[in-house]
């Protein structure tokens, strides 16, 4: 029975995608922290394989596609990779439980090769099962709507990106307070285990919701192995029409048409209408380049301002899920409405092109701020590296050794891992002088560069300080207006491009199409890894500039192609098609007894010609 117009199939599946959401981006609020702090890896090396896992997420929905579609159904596709995910959740939780293999019991893990084969063994199952039922989950709630349903069908769509950031948002907020707990055994450490229990019981109680509305549920059958019958048949096309290159064979309408020796019609316009939308899609990975930067990029623009954000919750990138939960409700209830009473066609790919000029605004902003970062902000060096040892002090082999974090150094060439600038800014050296040791501790302004004096008798309360660069001037509030047009461009692209994957799909490629449209965000992760590391521009606010004008040049392309798109009824297509292929097989039926007919005559006309003889 529906509540308010809706599918009551459509909580559970709600509620399903909010635990799904909170346990994904919980766990990769801290994976960076981990990787740097737990598993010790270097900067470049966090950076590269976090980037690593988000693109994996968004390569495994084709996987997940082609199992729901050709093999398990999307129903059942989404229980089994949710186990899957549980596991690696559970995985990852015991992959950062630090007395497993710290027998001197000094809270350090004395085997780091398991801790980070474990780690690797948990990301691979979550990058599988997350990117599997990617598809799935959105398309599943779309089969719950009857045809009369469009509407609460769009308004679905809206309410399940909500879910995807109200996930979101709490979990960055939870998760890294859990992570600054201290737990363990034999010694108190950074609660890991804890950031990533969490997401994981959470991931359990996503996939026992989902089981419970199992009932309810309206579940399309799959309908056989469609990739590989499209792959035949798109393959037997380009091969026949090879062969037919001549120009004294008469031309087809659409290349695909040549396959119609083999394959049915209806096959062939199913493939047609996923073609003309994936041609789309070419243009799209560049949205995704800029926009997966601003956790990124922009976070390591955000070291450099002003600003005590000293616990993750704090980070600028909790800004986006927040605007996003504001934004769609605004959108679907205001602007949206009011753009049609003022007569405006505001279709889906116009809304995904605004989309587009808004998140290269965002960039340009962004640029504008980190002009004005550069006017204040000098190159600064590792802390423990250019603390001012002095040369008269040099002879006394001071070491300086980091008991907590070190403030790192920022050049603008220098990688940094996504949330670098969350380090506490009071620190607590241990400088050693042969058997002599001298703590000393102080509080450091974000972006500021410091000598330290250290006297001869080497007592900490003599050491003094001389600032050589003053803490940042430009606070982080500067980066609200770029969050702020970014998010704007998220909602109206990536909600509406969510729901026009959908509405454009044949009825038996709904999974596969929405892979596709999650295939350009890993392409886009695959840019963000490539450009950094590769690219050679001096200044930060170049690439920005570079970025933003990249994106404009596609947005202008993406709206000449959108242009000339033809918005399709799927359904009515295919039932045309149906409708034709009926008519035929009754003819040929028709035509199958008229012969029939004849040949009976015949042979009476023979049997009576064999009586009179």
């Amino acid at each position: 029975m529906p509540v308010c117009g809706y599918p009551v199939s459509i909580f559970f599946i709600v509620v399903n995608e909010f635990c799904e959401r909170f346990s994904y981006y919980g766990m990769r609020a801290v994976l960076v922290l981990y990787f740097r702090y737990f598993l010790r890896f270097d900067d470049d090396l966090a950076t590269s394989i976090y980037h690593t896992f988000v693109a994996l997420c968004y390569l495994t929905p084709i996987l997940g596609a082609v199992v729901a579609d050709s093999w398990l159904g999307k129903f059942k596709t989404i229980i089994y990779l949710s186990i899957v995910y549980a596991i690696g959740q559970v995985v990852m939780a015991v992959s950062a439980i630090h007395d497993i293999t710290d027998t001197d019991r000094d809270g350090t893990p004395d085997n780091l090769t398991l801790h980070i084969v474990l780690s690797m063994v948990g990301l691979l199952l979550i990058a599988l099962g997350t990117g599997g039922i990617k598809p799935c989950v959105a398309a599943f709630g779309g089969d719950q709507f009857q045809d009369h349903q469009a509407k609460q069908r769009s308004t679905f769509f809206s309410v399940f990106y909500l879910c995807i950031n109200g996930g979101s948002l709490l979990s960055t907020i939870i998760t890294p307070i859990l992570r600054g707990q201290e737990c363990g055994i034999h010694s108190q450490q950074k609660c890991y285990p804890l950031a990533f229990g969490v997401p994981a019981a959470l991931m359990v109680v996503a996939l026992v919701v989902f089981i419970i509305g199992s009932g309810m549920y309206h579940k399309t059958e799959p309908q056989g192995n469609i990739m590989l019958d499209v792959c035949k048949c798109i393959g037997f096309a380009i091969k026949n029409r090879f062969r037919h290159r001549s120009s004294s064979y008469p031309k087809r309408m659409h290349w695909m048409d040549w396959a119609e020796e083999k394959y049915e019609k209806l096959l062939i316009a199913q493939i047609k209408m996923v073609l003309k939308v994936l041609f789309l899609y070419i243009p799209l990975p560049m949205f995704w380049t800029l926009f997966d930067q601003k956790g990124s990029r922009w976070t390591l623009q955000a070291t450099t301002m002003d600003g005590n954000f000293v616990r993750l919750q704090n980070h600028p990138t909790t800004v986006n899920p927040i605007l996003i939960l504001t934004l769609v409700p605004i959108m679907d209830s205001v602007v949206y409405p009011l753009i049609k009473k003022c007569g405006l066609n505001f279709t889906p790919l116009r809304r995904m092109t605004v989309g587009m000029f808004l998140a290269a605004m965002a960039f340009v902003a962004a640029a504008l701020v980190q002009i004005q970062i550069d006017v204040s902000v000098y190159n600064t060096s590792t802390l423990c590296g250019s603390l001012g040892w002095h040369k008269e002090y040099a002879a006394k082999s001071l070491k300086c050794v980091c008991r907590y974090f070190c403030l790192h150094y920022k050049t603008h060439k220098h990688r940094f891992p996504k949330h670098l600038f969350l380090l506490i800014s009071r620190a607590t050296f241990t400088i050693t002088n042969g058997a002599n040791t001298c703590e000393y501790s102080r509080e450091f302004g974000f972006g500021s560069s410091y000598t330290l004096l250290i006297p001869s008798h080497f007592c900490s309360e003599s050491i003094s300080g001389v600032e050589d660069i003053q803490p940042n001037s430009f606070h982080m509030g500067w980066q609200i207006p770029q969050y702020f047009l970014i998010t704007c461009g998220e909602v109206v692209f990536s909600v509406t491009g969510l729901e026009f994957s959908y509405s454009q799909a044949p009825s038996n490629m709904k999974a596969v199409l929405q892979a596709g449209w999650l295939f350009t965000v890993a392409i886009g992760n695959f840019i963000v890894l490539i450009v950094a590391e590769i690219a050679q521009i001096e200044e930060q606010w170049a690439e920005f500039v570079l970025f933003a004008s990249l994106l404009v040049a596609v947005c202008v392309i993406f709206s000449i192609m959108a242009y000339f798109y033809t918005y399709m009824d799927p359904a009515e297509i295919e039932a045309q098609f149906r409708d034709k292929g009926g008519k035929e097989e009754s003819d040929k039926e028709e035509l199958q007894m008229q012969k029939k007919d004849v040949v009976d005559h015949h042979n009476e006309d023979d049997e009576a010609k064999q009586t009179k003889m």
